[in-house]
């Protein structure tokens, strides 16, 4: 088939030059926004008058049948062409001649492009969207379950201060609730419409912009036709926060990987979401956890790619635009399939609460705790520091916990000591007693179950 742009030429392109230029096996991916945005600029020739009624109605009627076709397997999409524009293009003056020559009026490919890409990102932003919101409310699921659940929070990977479940996911509610933020954000922005700014400097045909960015539900058209083709700084943040959300499950994988280990048996990965070894027959293997911390990489190298691409480039459109669709196309996909991956393997993971207090009781997560009780004891808190480090090496030597120590092994570090530090160092109290906002105790927990819910229901 003939390219469209084929006039100025005298011979065709050679096989590898083609190949090497044509996009169409992964822009072809693009097929409803294109037809999406060739209707709306279709609708707006006949509003100005620069087509017809009859040839709009043509037009509109030959590219729903185009992709009914395509979709329902009667048509398939034809390799010897460059691109899924031109595809579509050539396929609808196939079918309805003449008038479908004119419904490129007063467009280029590079704006078409521009307005298709834009089209996808902000479908798939509101799919990543929706994606995260499930992810949080399952997140939101255990933090209801596990107010009570004391578990050892950790610094250096050395426990640290008795934390509940709750409080911990918490924290990764925090991240990916700034995730579904900077995804609400970009879409703000980008949402401008191409389409009318031409190659590069507009067209002087009667285009009505506003229409057509209404009709596509963009909130304006572009300011500047220039920029209008050659701008990526969209896809540039949308890959961005993909990568930061990545990063996020990927630290929550690390997490998931450790916890579900022999040594901590913090939690049980379902069947359905783990995989066995081929030669050793007791092995369940955290697949699903350690593929998506894997692949947070990947992420991190498309977005690498789009921003190595871009950084040289001269105003307007060049044709190494065309590299930014694999990379983001592979981000999507994959930061997609993660996110619903992880969402299942967490609404079905079975927390180890007994080992998770267990755990917490031991390794002197209550040290800060009986710091804070010889405080309020009257010592001054960097003596009650190296009075508790004396205690701590005192039973690191004896192998003891603070708690499993007498009331005279406690006093002959320091008289400060009574029998309320028994009571002053338990589980529950170094965890109830943190109520301060953003803490782990059940009563700051309640505070912030509901406010979280708050936000979900916004």
């Amino acid at each position: 088939m003939a390219q469209l742009w084929g006039g100025r030429f005298t011979k065709e392109t050679d096989r590898k030059v083609f190949e090497f230029n044509a996009s169409l096996s992964f822009d072809k991916r693009l097929l409803e926004c294109d037809i999406r945005g060739s209707k709306a600029h279709v609708n707006m020739l006949m509003a100005c008058g620069i087509i017809t009624e009859d040839e709009a109605e043509l037009i509109i009627s030959g590219l729903d049948g185009i992709y009914s076709d395509v979709t329902s397997g009667k048509l398939e999409i034809d390799p010897g062409q460059e691109d899924i524009h031109s595809f579509v293009e050539a396929v609808l003056i196939d079918r309805i001649g003449d008038a479908g020559k004119k419904m490129h009026t007063g467009r280029s490919r590079n704006d078409q492009v521009a307005l298709d890409m834009r089209l996808y990102t902000r479908d798939d932003i509101e799919a990543a969207k929706e994606a995260l919101t499930g992810l949080l409310k399952e997140i939101l699921e255990v933090i209801e379950k596990n107010r009570d659940t004391v578990m050892p929070g950790f610094t250096h990977l050395q426990k640290a201060q008795p934390v509940t479940l709750a409080h911990h996911f918490a924290a990764y509610f925090e991240m990916f609730k700034r995730d579904h933020g900077r995804l609400c954000d970009i879409y703000e922005r980008m949402n401008y419409c191409p389409l009318g700014a031409g190659a590069l400097a507009g067209t002087t045909f009667p285009l009505d912009r506003d229409m057509v960015a209404r009709q596509l539900g963009f909130a304006a058209p572009t300011a500047n036709s220039m920029d209008s083709v050659s701008d990526r700084d969209y896809l540039i943040e949308y890959l961005s926060a993909l990568s930061i959300i990545m990063m996020h499950l990927s630290r929550f994988c690390e997490e998931i990987i450790i916890w579900n280990s022999n040594e901590y048996r913090f939690v049980s990965i379902d069947d359905a979401y783990a995989t066995g070894s081929s030669i050793m027959p007791q092995k369940k293997n955290p697949d699903i956890a350690e593929l998506t911390r894997g692949k947070c990489g990947r992420v991190y190298g498309d977005l690498m790619a789009l921003l190595t691409t871009m950084k040289g480039l001269p105003l307007a459109y060049n044709k190494d635009m065309q590299e930014d669709k694999e990379s983001a196309f592979d981000a999507m996909d994959t930061v997609r399939n993660c996110l619903e991956l992880f969402t299942g393997m967490i609404s079905t993971m079975t927390f180890n609460t007994d080992v998770m207090r267990q755990s917490a009781a031991k390794g002197f997560t209550n040290a800060t705790d009986a710091a804070d009780y010889l405080v309020g004891k009257g010592v001054p808190f960097r003596d009650a520091h190296g009075i508790i480090g004396k205690v701590v090496l005192y039973c690191d030597q004896n192998s003891k916990s603070i708690e499993d120590c007498t009331l005279s092994e406690l006093q002959s570090i320091s008289g400060y000591f009574d029998e309320d530090i028994y009571d002053a160092i338990s589980m529950e109290a170094c965890v109830d007693n943190r109520l301060t906002k953003g803490g782990p105790a059940p009563a700051a927990m309640d505070a912030y179950i509901k406010e979280a819910k708050e936000w979900l229901r916004r």
